[in-house]
């Protein structure tokens, strides 16, 4: 699991006892398994009385780099002993140690079902309609006179039961220009499969 330097450095504040002591990483703690797993949390859970010490830049930093973990720990399905081997590695004492893994046992379900309902895949265009339209004056009032065409691509996702529609309009040479780009596209993969 490789977190930036950014996280690592904000996780090491979280560990010190200076900046937060017991209560105050206890509540910062629950703040970053809230604002991760409730959709209804806001930044009020980090104006806790108890936090107002705190310089309110340390403390955001130190919470993004808690949900930080807490996803890649998640994203990685990690267990207590993986858990707590980062946490030694970022100067974690026995009972910060212990008080994550708690938290993060008692919340790692809901987290996988989060981190589940985000989806795997891209995309795929299913169907595209099209129909021709001519432009004779502009917003502006302006004669125009050319040819445009409106695209509509139906696109179906896996991990969506909704099919969403994407459309869009283009002058004649930058269709040209897609179809073009598209068989290019369709070339490469041709060669890809082949080897």
């Amino acid at each position: 699991m490789e977190l930036s330097e950014s996280v690592q450095k904000g996780f090491q504040m979280l560990a010190d006892p200076g900046s937060f002591d017991s209560n105050a990483f206890t509540l910062l703690l629950r703040a970053a398994f809230q604002s991760l797993l409730d959709a209804q949390a806001d930044e009020a859970v980090l104006d806790h009385p108890d936090l107002k010490h705190i310089d309110p830049v340390v403390l955001k930093h130190c919470h993004a780099a808690a949900a930080t973990y807490i996803l890649e720990a998640g994203k990685h399905r990690a267990d207590k002993s993986t858990l707590s081997t980062y946490l030694e590695d970022c100067k974690f004492d026995r009972e910060r140690i212990e008080l994550f893994c708690t938290e993060y046992q008692n919340n790692k379900n809901s987290l996988e079902i989060l981190l589940g309902s985000i989806g795997r895949s891209l995309p795929h265009i299913t169907d595209v309609s099209w129909r021709l339209e001519y432009q004779i004056k502009t917003n502006q009032l302006h004669k125009m006179h050319r040819p445009a065409y409106l695209v509509t691509l139906s696109i179906q996702n896996t991990d969506s039961p909704s099919y969403p529609e994407i459309s869009f309009s283009c002058s004649m040479e930058q269709l040209q220009d897609l179809v073009g780009k598209l068989k290019d596209a369709s070339k490469s993969l041709e060669r890809a499969t082949q080897l």
